[in-house]
């Protein structure tokens, strides 16, 4: 059994990028959208001097579809959003004939958060993910025998 599962909530680091590749190849002038950006995470710990630090660490995120769709419309710098997805290595020979990697975050699922940007009319409505309508299921009171046997005057 294995799991490979990511989940984050952080910062959009720069403006997505958007285009259309081969999803099984990452060759250009495919039909499926994706959008990639670096997305910052950050900690804040205190250290043995009761100093206040913070590490931030970027990831790679790719976006296909739909969810590129919402990042194209909605997502810019400095968007806040939870991701779900999982990680991917990839590998390549570069122009000089070295052999790179690297580790994306593909996503499964994104939610916008935080506050509307400044400048972004009232009106708007942001992207809002469909939610399950959930029916509460509220069980029908029997009537008490006493009220059934209860004598009214009318």
């Amino acid at each position: 059994m294995s799991l490979n599962k990511v989940m984050l909530i952080g910062n959009v680091g720069k403006d997505p990028n958007v285009r259309y590749l081969d999803q099984n190849t990452q060759s250009p002038a495919g039909n499926a959208k994706v959008a990639t950006f670096p997305l910052a995470t950050s900690e804040r710990y205190r250290d043995r001097n009761g100093e206040l630090r913070e590490n931030t660490e970027w990831h790679n995120i790719v976006a296909w579809r739909g969810n590129a769709d919402v990042c194209e419309r909605f997502v810019k710098k400095g968007t806040q959003l939870y991701i779900e997805g999982h990680l991917r290595t990839r590998n390549w020979t570069d122009q000089t004939g070295q052999q790179r990697y690297t580790t994306e975050v593909i996503a499964d699922s994104l939610q916008l958060l935080g506050k509307r940007p400044d400048g972004e009319p009232q009106d708007a409505q942001p992207y809002q993910p469909a939610q399950p309508v959930q029916q509460q299921y509220q069980p029908q009171q029997p009537i008490p025998q006493a009220a059934k046997d209860d004598d009214l005057p009318f």
